[in-house]
């Protein structure tokens, strides 16, 4: 598809240039992620349990899968031209119709069907929108087609799947027995969508441009880190009592570590693995793709869903007044802080390990220090442990500035020839606009 392809009265679907950027509508669908992630952690933070946060990493991982789709369609048509952006407001409707639906399907018992079966069809409408664009524009491409139709099946598997979690618990008397088969098919889902993306191979749905590739997962995360400000936020509770000075220390703390974690990837990984993919071609850039960014953003991102869940639980005791200076944190809140970021750090290691084949001996050494000080933490004082974590993420980031002082220097330098490269090569273009201009002559 090259430039418009018009089809009947529907009007025209533009083709992504390959070095196309990240369009405003597709930042505006966006927000309905934000949402999501939102109601995610709300939803999971009334009842801190195995099987609440279980059910959390399911639906999770169910929105991250439509996320993929939605982000492999985009890398193929622009969402914001055309008659595309008015389909896709339907798709958004009907993820926006599963996001509400997020807090009866992550509670412990069912609250009736009309959520659970508002999750089936919302998710077989927006994959229905997705998969119908992606067909409407590609379906003269024989190899595009055919990679369409190794996308069907789990659709229609995933959809059966999440209809019978609607409908099958509620046939058991018992129901914690009932909760484990509605557990059970949503794992079967998840298991089924990402196979799926393995056996479909890199034969089709290729990646023309890297740049729109990249940026879009890049803002994906920055959502997910969004999450854990506005964790912080709600934590302090600013609406309903007034705010202490260990309330106030432990919020600027805890935005010190928030941009920690994005100094970590967004200092140097991030960037190199831009590059990275710009310099892959055919079935090696859409491998790298797939696992890199579509796979192995998922535990990044359920890492920063832990971070955000443990900052809120910190902050609400923090936020206690006249709360005794060496009050600890008891419950889930160490374990969610210190896990989600240890998390966090080992999916960025395995990203950097799929991008740039390296492998840094300080990250692994942060995740298994951060692993071992879970038990200290709990025992510490609650500011006092939130002190102690992001010590050790400052210390971390300190590290690398030092013993990755050249590549920083190197991959700057790369950045800007080619972002220098780039504009002269469009300052020429535009220059044409101008010929004959007499105020020129």
């Amino acid at each position: 598809m090259r430039g418009e392809r018009r089809r009947g009265s529907l009007g025209p679907a533009v083709a992504i240039a390959p070095g196309a950027r990240v369009d405003r509508f597709e930042v505006f669908f966006d927000l309905v992620f934000v949402f999501s992630f939102f109601v995610i952690v709300r939803a999971t933070a009334t009842d801190i349990t195995g099987h609440t946060l279980l059910r959390s990493f399911l639906v999770l991982a169910v929105l991250w899968w439509v996320w993929v789709i939605h982000s492999v369609v985009a890398t193929r048509v622009r969402l914001g031209e055309g008659f595309v952006p008015v389909v896709m407001v339907v798709g958004m409707a009907a993820l926006f119709a599963f996001a509400l639906t997020v807090p009866q399907t992550i509670a412990a018992r069912g609250q009736g069907l009309a959520g659970p079966l508002t999750v089936a069809v919302s998710y077989l409408v927006i994959r229905v929108v997705h998969l119908w664009i992606y067909w409407h524009v590609m379906r003269d491409e024989p190899v595009e087609s055919r990679h369409l139709m190794k996308l069907a099946p789990e659709l229609v598997l995933s959809t059966v799947l999440l209809l019978a979690a609607a409908l099958v618990p509620a046939q058991f008397a018992d129901p914690d027995a009932g909760a484990l088969v509605r557990d059970g098919l949503w794992a079967v889902v998840v298991v089924s969508q990402y196979a799926t993306g393995l056996l479909a191979g890199t034969g089709g749905g290729g990646v023309i441009s890297a740049e729109h590739w990249t940026e879009r997962y890049d803002l994906i995360l920055m959502i997910a880190l969004g999450e854990s400000v506005i964790s912080v936020g709600i934590g302090t509770n600013l609406a309903s009592r007034s705010v202490g000075w260990q309330a106030i220390t432990a919020a600027g703390i805890a935005i010190v570590l928030a941009a920690t974690l994005w100094w970590l990837h967004f200092d140097v990984v991030g960037p190199a693995a831009r590059i990275a993919l710009h310099a892959a071609r055919g079935r090696t850039r859409v491998g790298l793709a797939r696992d890199a960014y579509a796979y192995l953003f998922l535990p990044m991102i359920t890492g920063l869903i832990l971070f955000s869940l443990g900052a809120e639980e910190m902050l609400n005791l923090l936020g206690q007044p006249h709360l005794p200076l060496e009050e600890s944190l008891h419950g889930p809140g160490i374990p969610l802080l210190f896990g989600g970021v240890a998390c966090y750090l080992a999916g960025d290691m395995l990203f950097q390990l799929r991008t740039l084949h390296t492998f840094t001996w300080a990250r692994a050494g942060t995740v298994l220090l951060l692993v071992a000080l879970i038990p200290v933490g709990g025992r510490m004082p609650a500011l006092a442990a939130l002190v102690l974590l992001t010590g050790v993420c400052v210390g971390l980031v300190a590290v690398e500035v030092v013993t990755m002082a050249d590549s920083r220097h190197a991959l700057r330098e790369a950045v800007f020839a080619e972002r220098t490269a780039h504009e002269a090569r469009e300052a020429q273009w535009r220059r044409r606009w101008h010929d004959g201009d007499p105020d020129e002559e």
